[in-house]
């Protein structure tokens, strides 16, 4: 991981060490001086090179992870269900004594007529 954070930084090192000599021979563009391009289209290859290396990298890594998983077979799968443990509690009785008489509602409306005094 540590090498990872320092790759960059290194070939930006490189660089600027071996300047001199990249410009001299390694350069793509050194018949063509009014670029100014003083070696940084090398330095720009390298770092795409890098990148690129990377991603091929990432994706190879991935790939890898993924095929071990689905083709792991060190695992054991099964599918039996655990035991169900029921536990009854005591049950509440309850007893309700009501103080009201049970009323019809037609008891108010039919009945004989009241007498007047």
């Amino acid at each position: 991981m540590l090498v990872k954070v320092w790759v960059i930084p290194l070939l930006y090192l490189d660089f600027e060490i071996r300047r001199e000599y990249i410009v001299a021979n390694l350069c793509e563009n050194k018949n063509r001086p009014q670029m100014r391009c003083d070696g940084k289209c090398y330095l720009a290859k390298r770092i795409a090179s890098l990148d690129e290396q990377e991603k091929r990298q990432a994706e190879k890594t991935y790939m890898s992870r993924l095929i071990d998983q689905v083709m792991d077979q060190r695992s054991d799968f099964t599918f039996t269900k655990p035991p169900v443990v029921v536990e009854f509690l005591p049950r509440a009785v309850f007893s309700l004594a009501s103080s009201f008489t049970p009323r019809v509602a037609a008891d108010d409306i039919f009945h004989p007529p009241a007498r007047l005094i």
